[in-house]
């Protein structure tokens, strides 16, 4: 199974790499929709992340999110494989990490109500394949033990869909995927 997702992964990574300049609009408006249905007024803590390898770029949104007073979370590596979340003013000064992934310098660490998930490949099922190190499947795991209602969301293109995901007790299953062309949940 490992290699069957080791295929996918590299399979899904080179089509992200020659696809990314093809002109792709999000409608990041189904997501504060979400938001506010889900969370009402409340101001929750938002895990983006700064997006790197051709990923969906969720900087003007997490822009939008400071405006509207949300406070804004990124991932950072931590030892032992583990990742948590700092929070981060927008246009704060980030730091490249041994992964050559920007991060927060501080330590206010966070656990978020929503968490945006970069990824490889995803399938209808709300299954996804990440870079294979599990940093986000294990982070999931423990917030979600610790906060009931945290939300994670997959941010993806459409062409990152995939018939059928190999999956194991390991990971960790989405509550949504978000793309060019639609919200998949776990309702379809």
């Amino acid at each position: 199974m490992r290699n069957d997702k080791a295929v996918l992964r590299k399979k899904y990574i080179h089509l992200r790499k020659i696809n990314y300049l093809k002109k792709k609009t999000f409608n990041f408006h189904l997501i504060s929709n979400l938001i506010r249905k889900s969370f009402f007024k409340k101001k929750i803590i938002i895990a983006g992340y700064y997006p790197s390898n051709y990923e969906v770029d969720v900087l003007n949104f997490i822009k939008l999110l400071s405006k509207k007073k949300y406070k804004i979370a990124l991932p950072v590596i931590e030892p032992k494989n583990s990742m948590s979340f700092k929070l981060w003013k927008y246009k704060e000064p980030l730091y490249v990490n041994n992964f050559g992934i920007l991060e927060p310098e501080n330590n206010n660490i966070v656990l978020p109500d929503l968490i945006l998930v970069p990824l490889v490949a995803f399938d209808n099922k709300l299954n996804r394949i990440g870079y294979g190190k599990g940093y986000y499947d294990r982070s999931l795991k423990k917030i979600k033990k610790i906060k009931k209602n945290i939300m994670s969301i997959g941010m993806a293109y459409s062409f990152q869909k995939c018939r059928k995901i190999p999956v194991n007790k390991h990971d960790f299953k989405l509550d949504y995927i978000f793309t060019e062309r639609e919200i998949i949940s776990s309702n379809q």
